[in-house]
């Protein structure tokens, strides 16, 4: 085990993590390749943090557990967060194509699962 986070620490960390992130490692890099994954965030003319953050989140999803590193640990428990929030400030009406289901769906959350 790395880092300095007890194994139920650790366990929660992950079981939160993938609660959240409901999109498996292939769908998360096939929306990731979409021009409406690219269209939401926050960027200074590159990449934008979400759009990174989904990148990392599918390295995350194929990392075996036990290899898990405190860094990873950290953005997990920062896409929890971000899902969790995100979630609440869900707007009225079809979220289908809207640009609050694609920034969740960058963190690895389709809300319409």
């Amino acid at each position: 085990m790395t880092g300095k986070h007890q194994p139920a620490e650790r366990a929660e960390t992950v079981d939160a993590f993938h609660e959240a992130v409901n999109m498996t490692a292939g769908r998360l890099e096939k929306w990731l390749a979409t021009d409406e994954s690219k269209s939401v965030g926050q960027s200074d003319g590159g990449e934008s943090v979400g759009h990174a953050s989904g990148r990392r989140i599918v390295k995350l999803l194929h990392t075996n557990k036990t290899d898990l590193t405190d860094a990873d640990l950290a953005h997990m428990r920062k896409v929890v967060g971000y899902v969790h929030r995100h979630v609440e400030q869900r707007p009225d009406g079809d979220t289908t194509d809207t640009p609050w289901r694609y920034s969740l769906m960058n963190g690895g959350h389709d809300p319409k699962n």
